[in-house]
């Protein structure tokens, strides 16, 4: 990738973690879900990746939930974004994830791509809020790549550290993953990579040569490595899965307002966002078909 190319503006709509306590605009039902997607697709967001919940709020695996809210946005803003979905979770059996990927067919899944210490730290207690072992190991990675390739679903690698990057290699050369692809730097979770410009920089050296690559920052530092991620040629993510903040510290009022602050940067720096027609050449997805 270069300066040249375009670049793909990703919105994480939700999540599972954080709820309306803590942000307001966080979507629960499958019409919220709409409605933000289409602030996402007006600011320019080409690709929308999604956690389900139910609609009291509560994360949910389950294929009604995730049938509902991509149904939901179709029909809200038709074929104008990509949809990606989560297949990262502690504790959910593999079949179980694949059993929505199977009934929905999104274009793109996410695959988190190794086993980590997960966990939040507060400096001001002098200990960890939570923490747990984010267990992703090579045999449920190739599970999970196996039935996307059935389903002709594109992975998104999510490598939480180097060492994530490096472990794209072995699939490459056992056949179970074809090149060019769709790699993720996910910064700013305690127990992964530190969230800096020179870390992300390393991460994007190791990104096979032809793929594609692009940043996830967790929390307000999102926004130094969007800036980071522009000036070496990525793709960017923002969402209120990752970070609630504007750069000015004001709490945002919806997805889309995030999206038209990651666009203005990428205006800023002299790139352009990808149309969703740029997006799917770019991951090696197939044309849209007209309707």
């Amino acid at each position: 990738m270069s300066l040249d190319d375009p670049v793909i503006l990703t919105c994480a709509i939700s999540g599972v973690i954080a709820d309306r306590a803590q942000c307001p605009a966080i979507p629960y039902t499958p019409r919220e879900y709409a409605a933000e997607a289409r602030r996402i697709v007006d600011e320019g967001g080409v690709m929308i990746h999604i956690h389900a919940r139910r609609p009291d709020g509560t994360p949910s695996f389950e294929v009604e939930d995730f049938r509902a809210i991509t149904e939901a946005i179709k029909a809200e803003i038709g074929d104008a974004a990509i949809i990606n979905l989560s297949t990262g979770a502690i504790g959910v059996p593999v079949e179980k994830r694949v059993a929505y990927l199977r009934e929905v067919r999104p274009d793109v899944a996410a695959l988190n791509m190794g086993s980590m210490n997960y966990a939040k730290y507060s400096s001001r207690r002098r200990d960890f809020v939570f923490q747990t072992v984010f267990a992703n190991p090579f045999d449920e990675i190739i599970a999970l790549l196996t039935a996307m390739n059935e389903l002709g679903i594109k992975p998104e690698h999510e490598c939480f550290d180097v060492g994530h990057v490096g472990s794209l290699a072995p699939l490459v050369d056992m056949g179970v993953l074809t090149p060019p692809l769709h790699v993720s730097a996910v910064m700013g979770i305690v127990g992964g990579v530190p969230p800096t410009a020179r870390n992300l920089a390393a991460m994007a050296d190791n990104v096979p040569e032809g793929s594609h690559w692009g940043v996830i920052g967790i929390s307000r530092r999102q926004w130094l490595l969007v800036a980071a991620a522009l000036t070496l040629g990525g793709s960017v993510r923002v969402g209120l899965e990752d970070n609630f903040y504007l750069p000015d510290g004001t709490m945002a009022r919806s997805n889309g307002e995030l999206v038209a602050k990651a666009r203005q940067m990428t205006e800023d720096v002299g790139r352009r966002p990808a149309t969703v027609d740029e997006a799917r050449a770019m991951l090696g997805l197939p044309e849209r078909v007209a309707a």
